[in-house]
């Protein structure tokens, strides 16, 4: 659509129609001296050449996964995507489609929304999934007041080493509902499994895990579904990359009551942080309080197959005091992205991706530590993240890494001061073996 900005007399025909000579008299009720004075300090006009280059030279200022080579996770992977998963998401079908408010007429969304529901099922082991929400921390935030309102109960344990952020949401989540958090401390990495049972009682809604945890270690869920079930509390699955689950063993295997995470790493680029995707999987018990919505498949009266939104117990569709939430929307077209991503991969290329992240993080691993100045930040089983300790300040170190064109680890005294000489990295399958040493090698040079 061609650009047509107001000239002077389309001005003026505007203003003789309301009946005032200027624009300054749509503001006379503004007193003088709180209006600006002069005009926007707006830089010139440019032709639509020079706009490009402008942005072009703006863009290049950012250290993108296209032109540096990245070991940051921390809630946000970097993955191989197919090539063929663009072209058909970008269909227009898809692309153009907004929530299906008439169902009847949408049904290839609604198929596809069905078959990312039946593929997040399948990979977390639960009885079923939604229509996904915004991101992984809300959707472990509204996990969280599924097992209070299930419950009846109004205190939900949460170890420190599920994602920071994501305890953040949470505490937001919860405190205005009078809903109390209790983190649990860690130890050595690991939930700190006494201090857990310390702290359960007949009061206790929910527990969560985060599988692997936020320093990439592997909890042991089991041990949190029997602490959780002698109380009666939920065991709230939490993953923020479900491709490990290609290896690990699924929340519905070992007893969790609700699953959730981010679903990014299924097929959506690294993009500053959005937008994501949550996925929210849970037990049949549990369908009538879980958030959003659940697309379900039917047949019509000549037995053809038909999708249907079958639950949306959401404040937009039934009394807001009788809604689970008031989550209103989804991330329809990430979630899709999902789903395509997930089929084009299959089982095996699933198992494929999740074998290559932790082999080739455990190389890096052990590169890494072999290097003066470097040493393990604890002894415990990791997925693809680990944390190194370093003798050189992790601040400085991340930073002289860009002039490598390297994005490193992220350093954990921002959320953890304890381990303020500590770096978080993660190797997915997107990193070669050349690339793992030459970070070494750059490491290396640097402390």
């Amino acid at each position: 659509m061609a650009y047509s900005p107001m000239t002077e007399a389309d001005k003026q025909a505007m203003l003789s129609v309301i009946g005032v000579q200027s624009a300054d008299e749509l503001f006379a009720d503004i007193p003088e001296s709180i209006r600006l004075q002069r005009p926007l300090n707006l830089p010139k006009g440019m032709a639509e050449a020079e706009v490009r280059r402008h942005l072009e030279a703006l863009a290049a200022r950012n250290a993108d996964v296209t032109r540096y080579t990245c070991f940051l996770g921390a809630g946000a992977y970097e993955h191989l995507i197919p090539a063929a998963l663009g072209p058909l998401v970008s269909r227009s079908e898809f692309y153009t489609s907004y929530t299906p408010y008439q169902p009847e007429i949408t049904q290839g969304v609604l198929q596809a929304t069905y078959e990312y529901q039946t593929h997040i099922a399948q990979l977390t082991g639960m009885d079923m999934a939604n229509a996904s929400i915004y991101d992984g921390a809300t959707a472990l935030a509204e996990a969280c007041l599924v097992a209070c309102a299930h419950t009846g109960r109004e205190k939900v344990l949460v170890p420190t080493t599920v994602h920071p952020e994501y305890r953040q949401v949470v505490h937001t989540y919860l405190r205005h509902q009078r809903l109390q958090v209790v983190e649990v401390p860690y130890d050595q990495g690991a939930t700190d499994l006494e201090r857990l049972a310390a702290l359960l009682d007949d009061q206790t809604a929910g527990v969560v895990v985060q599988q692997p945890n936020f320093f990439g270690v592997l909890e042991d869920p089991r041990a949190f579904a029997r602490l959780a079930e002698k109380h009666g509390a939920l065991l709230i699955a939490c993953t923020t990359d479900p491709l490990t689950l290609g290896l690990l063993e699924p929340p519905g295997a070992y007893g969790a009551h609700i699953a959730v995470g981010e679903g990014q790493p299924l097929g959506s680029p690294l993009s500053f942080g959005g937008p994501y995707l949550g996925f929210f999987a849970a037990r049949d018990e549990l369908v009538r309080r879980i958030p959003g919505r659940i697309v379900g498949a039917t047949v019509d009266r000549d037995g053809n197959t038909g999708y249907v939104l079958t639950l949306q117990t959401r404040e937009q569709h039934i009394r807001r005091e009788r809604a689970t939430s008031n989550i209103c929307t989804n991330q329809a077209l990430n979630a899709l992205t999902a789903a395509v991503y997930l089929t084009l991969l299959g089982k095996q290329g699933v198992r494929d991706v999740a074998y290559q992240c932790l082999q080739k993080a455990h190389y890096a691993y052990r590169r890494i530590t072999s290097l003066p100045g470097f040493a393990p930040a604890w002894e415990r089983p990791f997925f693809h993240e680990f944390v190194v300790r370093t003798t050189a300040d992790p601040e400085e170190l991340t930073r002289r890494l860009l002039d490598y064109q390297i994005i490193g680890g992220l350093p954990l005294g921002r959320f953890y001061p304890e381990l303020a000489d500590c770096i978080l990295f993660c190797v997915t399958e997107a990193r070669t073996k050349e690339e793992i040493d030459r970070l070494a090698a750059v490491l290396e040079g640097l402390t």
